[in-house]
């Protein structure tokens, strides 16, 4: 949903400071100029801070694109002339305003949810749970402060069904503003903990606090011993120890799996109900039940259900759990630091460690709201409680606890992260659980890094970071109002489609193609939203892509004919239509125009929303007359589609190439693929960066002699001297194929070639390491990343760079970091 900025001027009741002619479309809301995409589209909230301006970075968002601005005072006008510039007294509560006007605007189910600890968790795992019924928007990360609840409510869009946010404060008066933006239909209170006690008089004052969120709410879920004294909202309530609820738990049973089943009462059908989780710890039942009750309530199937509880998924930096160094289990939990938080992690740490020993890493604890004396004591007896055997404690306050603990624990204390970091030699980790637990002023990412087991198998590194920064390389190169559609057919070009999905989703591009409604299923059932085009679709495949939301491509009369018998009241399909411009591959040609508008006028419970075609060689400079010659015969044919149809859906054309080449052609969306993962044209590559990095390791060194031979078959690995070989961890089942055999190709090592000898095997590969006498058995060896790029090993293939992403086989384990 988009808005012109003289609807905003009126919304916000803001004054023009400076007007040039126009009225630009505004999509992204910005207020970090470090999150920049689509300059054409994005509105500047320059929002004053303690430490940093907004107003500052003006200037250089100007130079990069940026023409709307919201802002306290005017910058120097003069030199931004083309510059849109609306002046309100706190651009902050601007946003705010903003943000509550589009909220407004839907009448669709909203869940706000709040709480001391379990926020996000209960959000993202609802989000997993429910995507397969709900087209769900949902907060970004832990987006639910002042800035980040309108940032997250501005995603909203037509198509959504369902409504997920989550909002946190930290003193009084900042939750009757974040009500006001989401307001909520279901709300949900996961617990009262001590965070952010400094800013509350008692713990009643910030429970009352935090139900302001659900002042309008039809409906509350919550644990029964959080039931506000006063609420018009419906409640739902659920309990573990007896007392009267909604949803009563039973039992709990630990399974010998790590699981758990839950046997509990539905109160008002008098039905015993269960399920099973793959997990026994407190934090994640207490968090189970919470999206238990919420499915309950939006009526989901109770085998439904507990079909897709039993597949939830951990939530980044919470609670991970990793195979660390000598034999160590590393819990990382590098996200908050609070007294309760700290007492769920460390309940699920002492179940991870059994009997066995217990390491506690703890940062200083920043914002407990009790003396310095209360908050030791309380975490000593936390520690002792759960048997931690050693605690390493790092910042400047947390030596403190020292008198409260016993001989029996043993202490060692750090300044800061900085300083473990230089002296990790001197800690022995070995056969013991690490809980890893620190607030995110103390960047404790670094040192499970240093605490995380190398491993000694293939992978293949994705970089999101680099896949973002290429897309917003070709998000730039687009006129404003111009569409996104990304390619993740094919596993995401063998990068992992959910997760670079998700990933696409949270930067809000506005579609995602497939090639068959097998790889769409999947994304929902990851829980990804956007729309979804399917290339290839199958007659016997179009009831499924109804219920999962997917959009076939429709290429044929015989297949639109199919789709007819399908579609009835009740069960419409949006489909997207194919035409063949000169690729002669899939779609309609000229000569199919009037038996297909004639079909469409026909068809009720069809709605088109694309016509597209492809360019054969938007690449290729030598047949740009052709790629002219098919843009002409598509815009003919769409015409004549358009008039038949009444309206216009959308127009694409346009490849990673057509992107790069052809701006004039770009029409309402474009299709983004190759180029997302870092291959593109002569006069791109150098913006892109490389983002799949396929690694292996150095698993034997041998020393061979003149004469021998490595490998099968003898023909190819004859030694004409001696050589140091490496066997190294990759073959040909892994997707490095046999032609990069017999020294044709040269992985990496310790930033040096190394070329290889003999034939490829099917898990293994050796390499002559003779000039690299520092390789040793555990180092990495890259098979294609930034040296040596990935088409040079195409080249070796004789074949492309798409080719080899997609022949990277599944077993090869997907690593994926962000910087």
């Amino acid at each position: 949903m988009r808005y012109h900025l003289s609807d905003i001027q009126s919304i916000l009741g803001a004054r023009w400071l400076q007007k040039p002619a126009g009225d630009p479309l505004t999509e992204q809301l910005l207020y970090d100029s470090r999150s920049l995409a689509a300059p054409a589209n994005a509105l500047f909230f320059a929002l004053p801070g303690k430490h940093r301006d907004g107003h500052r970075f003006i200037p250089d968002l100007y130079a990069q694109g940026v023409r709307q601005f919201v802002v306290q005072q005017l910058p120097e006008p003069d030199l931004m002339p083309e510059a849109f510039f609306l002046q309100v007294p706190h651009p902050l509560e601007a946003i705010q305003t903003l943000a509550a006007h589009h909220r407004s605007r839907f009448q669709i189910p909203v869940i706000g949810i709040t709480g001391s600890n379990g926020k996000t968790v209960v959000k993202e795992w609802l989000a997993q749970l429910l995507s397969p019924d709900f087209d769900l928007v949902r907060s970004p990360k832990s987006y639910n402060s002042q800035i980040g609840v309108p940032l997250s409510v501005w995603q909203m869009q037509e198509r959504n069904t369902l409504a997920i946010f989550e909002a946190g404060i930290s003193q009084k008066a900042e939750m009757e503003k974040l009500e006001r933006i989401i307001r909520p239909t279901i709300g949900i209170f996961t617990n009262l903990g001590t965070a952010h006690q400094e800013g509350f008089t008692s713990d009643a004052e910030k429970l009352a606090e935090k139900m302001k969120l659900f002042a309008h709410a039809d409906t509350l879920v919550c644990e029964a011993r959080w039931v506000p004294e006063r609420t018009s909202a419906r409640l739902f309530t659920w309990s573990k120890n007896g007392a009267e609820a909604q949803l009563q738990v039973i039992s709990t049973d630990k399974l010998r799996n790590g699981g758990v089943r839950i046997q509990a009462m539905l109160k008002e059908q008098d039905q015993s109900i269960s399920l099973q989780l793959p997990f026994s710890d407190d934090a994640g039942i207490e968090n189970a039940l919470h999206c238990w009750a919420v499915m309950l309530l939006l009526h989901i199937p109770q085998e439904e259900i507990e079909r897709r509880m039993l597949r939830l998924e951990p939530v980044e930096m919470r609670l991970e759990v990793k195979a660390a160094i000598h034999h160590c289990t590393l819990i990382n939990d590098a996200y908050s630091n609070d007294l309760d938080s700290l007492r769920l992690a460390l309940q699920f740490a002492r179940q991870q460690a059994g009997k066995g020993p217990l390491t506690l890493i703890l940062s200083d604890i920043l914002q407990s709201g009790l003396s310095a004396e209360g908050l030791w004591k309380s975490v000593a007896t936390l520690l002792q409680t759960h048997k931690v055997q050693r605690l390493i404690g790092i910042g400047a306050e947390i030596s403190g606890i020292r008198k409260w603990l016993p001989e029996t624990i043993t202490c060692t204390f750090y300044p800061g992260t900085e300083v473990i970091l230089d002296q990790m030699t001197s800690l022995e980790f070995r056969d013991e659980t690490i809980l890893l637990k620190g607030a995110r002023a103390f960047a404790f990412e670094r040192i499970a890094r240093r605490l995380e087991e190398k491993a000694h198998k293939t992978v293949l590194e994705v970089n999101l970071s680099a896949l973002l920064a290429n897309l917003k390389t070709y998000q730039r190169m687009l006129q404003p109002g111009t569409r996104m559609m990304v390619m993740v057919k094919a596993e995401g070009y063998g990068a992992g489609s959910a997760q670079v999905a998700k990933l696409l989703e949270f930067h809000q591009v506005d579609y995602l193609g497939v090639a068959y409604a097998d790889e769409g299923i999947a994304l929902r059932e990851a829980g990804v939203n956007l729309p979804i085009l399917v290339l290839n679709p199958e007659p016997t495949s179009f009831d499924v892509m109804h219920r999962y939301r997917l959009e076939p491509e429709v290429y044929s009369l015989e297949l639109l004919e199919e789709i007819a018998g399908f579609v009835a009241p009740g069960k419409p399909l949006t489909i997207h239509l194919k035409l063949d411009t000169g690729m002669h591959r899939l779609g309609f040609e000229p000569a199919d125009i009037p038996a297909l508008t004639q079909k469409l006028k026909e068809v009720s419970n069809i709605r088109v929303a694309s016509i597209f075609s492809h360019l054969s060689a938007s690449d290729a400079p030598v047949h740009d007359a052709f790629t002219r010659s098919q843009a002409e015969a598509f815009s003919g044919m769409v015409k004549q589609i358009n008039q038949a149809l009444g309206y216009e859906p959308l127009r694409h054309i346009c490849n990673t190439g057509g992107i790069e080449r052809w701006p004039e052609f770009h029409f309402d969306m474009v299709r983004l693929g190759i180029g997302l993962y870092g291959i593109g044209g002569a006069a791109v590559q150098h913006q892109l960066h490389v983002v799949n990095t396929l690694k292996a390791t150095i698993s034997q060194i041998k020393n061979i002699p003149v004469g021998d031979t490595v490998g099968y078959n003898r023909n190819s690995g004859l030694l004409n001297s001696p050589k140091r070989t490496a066997t190294i961890s990759i073959g040909y089942a892994d997707g490095f194929l046999r032609l990069a055999g017999g020294g044709r190709f040269a992985p990496y090592v310790r930033g040096k070639r190394a070329q290889t000898v003999g034939n490829i095997c099917m898990d293994m590969t050796m390499i002559d390491i003779t000039h690299i006498p520092e390789a040793q058995v555990g180092d990495e060896v890259t098979i294609f990343g930034q040296n040596p790029p990935v088409q040079e090993l195409a080249q070796c293939l004789q074949t492309i760079p798409y080719e080899v992403f997609t022949n990277v086989a599944d077993r090869v384990k997907r690593v994926y970091w962000q910087e």
